[in-house]
């Protein structure tokens, strides 16, 4: 296909401004490269299951949420947790607006003050969201390629989605969302079959 600028321009779909290494939970969803069916193998899937089991041990303030593992995305959520409280339970704050975490996972609301931080002029800072996401995709890639003979092969898209979670009634949603997503794949927007039945 050719490069038409109307149709593929890139751009950034984070938030402008937005610090994505301060704590907090997010909803991320990773797409495969042309939206390839790739984990109907189970091998392939295996090797997705496994590197995202294994974020926290790259990543120890990462903890990981509900996930779920589809045809040709993945979706879960990360809470980046703070440092200095890793492994301690937290207790809700009658002035909270953004989840935290412990180490198990149990989530719970924390105020942070002050304007998000700018981001980096380049690269994604270490430990924030742009770089747990970026190092799975490339551990994600390179393990593929290798079971695939296919050396130098986009896996993912370039990008990947992302959602702020504010609340735990929104965090309750989202985890319903992705339990419940197995279930609804004939209907999921990034089944290609859905998309062609849609044009």
């Amino acid at each position: 296909m050719k490069y038409d600028p109307l149709k593929h321009h890139r751009h950034s779909i984070r938030l402008q401004g937005y610090d994505y290494a301060q704590q907090g939970a997010y909803f991320v969803t990773i797409v495969t490269h042309n939206r390839e069916c790739l984990f109907d193998d189970k091998v392939l899937l295996r090797v997705i299951e496994t590197y995202w089991q294994m974020i926290p041990k790259h990543f120890p303030n990462v903890i990981l949420d509900e996930w779920v593992v589809m045809p040709n995305h993945i979706h879960g959520g990360i809470v980046i947790a703070d440092d200095a409280c890793r492994g301690e339970a937290f207790l809700r704050d009658s002035s909270s607006d953004n989840l935290i975490a412990n180490k198990k996972g149990d989530l719970s609301l924390k105020h942070t003050s002050g304007n998000a931080s700018p981001l980096p002029p380049r690269g994604a800072l270490p430990n924030s969201l742009g770089a747990v996401i970026g190092n799975f995709k490339s551990m994600t890639t390179r393990r593929i390629n290798v079971i695939r003979h296919t050396q130098g092969a986009s896996v993912w898209q370039r990008n990947y989605y992302e959602h702020i979670i504010r609340d735990e009634k929104e965090l309750d949603r989202i985890r319903e969302y992705i339990i419940n997503n197995p279930a609804n794949w004939d209907m999921d927007d990034e089944n290609p079959k859905q998309t062609r039945t849609q044009r």
